[in-house]
């Protein structure tokens, strides 16, 4: 007769493997993000001056999955809402100290820390962040899921004061978490104006010049150390081709 403590074991050690089974290789499991330190609301940075900036959103976030096989992001988007304006942000970069197109982001089951930028479409730049409330959503689609999933959901206010200040060229807006009010709290920052590019040119043009005025001086001054040991005269010209040939540094 089968030992009934023995038989209870067995069955016990067999839940127990197929509930691991099923976590580590048959639960596919989601992705989840942790809430951002900051929200950033304004103008990404042109390449040049005469480029229109396109409008931003940008967060740092935590992105972790809740399986241990882990899960591949395809896109990730910004969908801000403020009364009846809708605008995506679609255009997804994401890094730390360089940044690339995000597409096919492998999230395990550590996470990945990264900034995240979401960018306006071309047809989207004519948006402005104004006064209202905002309604900002992170959405993700994850490879083999039908649907997009809302990763994260917060309502942010633009007060009539910052939009008249955001409204200035170069001021950007941030939203930094409150730990002890549970909110947002926004500041504006003002950065500094790209350098004017007609202005790097001239500066660029006079450092051109002034080295060769420099290696001009270095050649006159060779020739007339090495000329006179060697017996060679002539025109100034002439003693620092002299110099030249000879492979006198400059």
């Amino acid at each position: 007769m089968p030992d009934p403590l023995s038989i209870t074991v067995s069955v016990l050690a067999l839940a127990v493997s197929s509930v691991t089974a099923w976590l580590t290789l048959f639960r596919r499991g989601t992705v989840k993000m942790t809430q951002p330190t900051v929200i950033y609301f304004g103008p990404d940075t042109p390449r040049s001056r005469d480029e229109t900036p396109l409008p931003k959103v940008y967060l740092r976030t935590l992105l972790f999955a809740t399986s241990k096989r882990g899960r591949v992001v395809e896109s990730m988007h910004v969908a801000l809402s403020r009364n009846e304006t809708h605008q995506n942000f679609n255009i997804w970069v994401y890094g730390d100290e360089r940044l690339v197109r995000g597409s096919g982001l492998f999230v395990g089951e550590a996470g990945i820390s990264a900034n995240h930028h979401f960018l306006a479409p071309r047809d989207g730049s004519s948006f402005r962040f104004t006064e209202g409330r905002y309604r900002m959503e992170v959405f993700a689609q994850l490879l083999g899921d039908r649907e997009r999933m809302m990763l994260f959901s917060q309502t942010l206010e633009i007060s009539r004061e910052i939009a008249a200040q955001l409204a200035e060229p170069d001021c950007d807006l941030y939203f930094d978490w409150g730990p002890d009010s549970s909110c947002y709290l926004s500041h504006i920052d003002k950065r500094p104006p790209l350098p004017n590019e007609d202005l790097l040119e001239l500066l660029n043009l006079t450092g051109v010049q002034s080295r060769a005025r420099v290696l001009e001086r270095s050649a006159d001054d060779a020739a007339r150390i090495f000329c006179p040991i060697n017996g060679a005269g002539g025109s100034p010209k002439q003693r620092r081709a002299h110099a030249l040939e000879a492979g006198v540094p400059g």
